[in-house]
């Protein structure tokens, strides 16, 4: 059996960066800037006050001066002169700066009569003016890869980047399979249980950056897997669901054969998510079966289709696989056996300000209860050793 890090390289392999399209500013959050973005000109454009109050030159505004107001400037309207000798332009917060001023003279800092200001404080040369491109000058760039957020749309807005160009997001098909499975909102039979997974990954897949798209439950028999299949043409990645063992019901792997897949592996060395398996359909599209319980099908999915979704975004290789930490345990844990365990947690900041795990006392694959409380999955190698309380180990944090 493959070790977890060998299958997570070969079901890397199976996918490709997608390529990138230009979308409009509106539609880029939480997308993946495939494009370095570059600002068409400085901003702020013009040097610019900071403040209400009045432009004049630094050096003629000495504590006790009166100054002549020869006129006005707003934002979006700047004065319509230069500022003539021992005058003042009153002026307004975000409007340019008037040719020949250099400082801004706070309102707070002015007494004014009439058409006449007498200045209480001077100001400093350059007080209260932002300068041209002090933000960012033109041609300045916003550096690919990185995801949008709220803060980069504002960034993008003041470059004048109206369509970002953005890293395709792959179309990840999820299949569940078995007679057991009805959805959520259906009435099960006596011996049916609801398909939790799908609709679980369906959420992880989006907030990974790809487009989940749930096929119909694929029955336990060719015709209903072919059909369920059918709906998942066009995926970039088809992921199924439960059916990968080799029980006399799970087909999975015969029919997808029969359909074309060429497999790449079947089982790893891991719990949970042993019986996983992972190839290419004739069609070029990457396929992931993955284990029946849920907890399986989650933790597998962590570890190997949010990398496999990140290298079709075209993040860098050195970045897909998951990022561990080392935090310290609560309590003592059991010797491990021969397989990498992903073990639920409930981590927490200790007094001293590091991470401290409590591991799950019940591990077993089919708890979602446990996996919900859970923030954190502790790694531990095979036939790696009782720990006790306080022992540093390796954690996967869980959004």
């Amino acid at each position: 059996m493959l070790s977890v890090e060998e299958a997570r390289a070969r079901v890397l392999a199976l996918v490709a960066p997608l390529g990138q399209e230009p979308v409009p500013l509106a539609e880029a959050a939480g997308r993946i800037l495939a494009a370095d973005a570059v600002a068409g000109r400085a901003q702020p454009p013009f040097a610019a006050s900071a403040m209400d109050g009045y432009a004049v030159r630094a050096a003629e505004a000495t504590a006790g001066t009166v100054l002549t107001v020869a006129g006005e400037a707003a934002a979006g309207r700047r004065a319509p002169l230069a500022l003539p000798p021992a005058s003042a332009i009153r002026i307004f917060t975000g409007a340019p700066l008037p040719e020949g001023a250099d400082s801004i003279l706070i309102q707070e800092n002015a007494a004014r009569a009439g058409d006449s200001i007498t200045v209480q404080e001077a100001p400093q040369p350059g007080g209260f003016v932002r300068p041209a491109g002090g933000d960012f000058a033109a041609g300045d760039a916003l550096t690919a890869p990185l995801r949008i957020g709220p803060r980069e749309i504002g960034l993008l807005a003041a470059m004048n980047v109206a369509q970002p160009v953005v890293a395709r997001r792959p179309i990840v098909a999820l299949m569940a399979t078995g007679d057991e499975l009805v959805w959520p909102g259906e009435e099960p039979g006596p011996d049916q249980i609801i398909a939790s997974s799908a609709p679980a990954l369906a959420a992880r897949v989006a907030a990974a950056g790809g487009i989940p798209r749930l096929c119909p439950i694929a029955r336990d028999t060719r015709e209903s897997l072919l059909a369920a299949l059918e709906a998942a043409r066009g995926a970039d990645i088809l992921v199924t669901l439960g059916g990968a063992s080799v029980g006399d019901h799970d087909l999975v792997a015969e029919v997808l054969g029969g359909a074309g897949l060429a497999l790449d592996f079947y089982k790893i060395r891991m719990r949970p998510g042993k019986p996983l398996m992972a190839g290419r359909l004739h069609d070029g599209t990457a396929m992931l079966g993955l284990p029946g319980n849920p907890v399986s099908a989650m933790v597998c999915g962590e570890l190997f289709l949010v990398p496999a979704i990140a290298r079709c975004l075209g993040w860098p290789t050195e970045s897909l696989a998951p990022q561990l930490h080392t935090g310290i345990l609560a309590a003592d844990i059991e010797a491990n056996g021969d397989r990498e365990h992903y073990m639920r947690a409930s981590l927490r900041q200790g007094p001293d300000g590091r991470a401290t795990l409590t591991v799950a006392r019940r591990q077993d694959s089919s708890l979602q209860r446990v996996l919900a409380h859970a923030n954190a999955l502790v790694r531990r190698m095979p036939n790696a050793p009782a720990a006790t309380a306080g022992s540093t180990v390796e954690y996967l944090p869980l959004d």
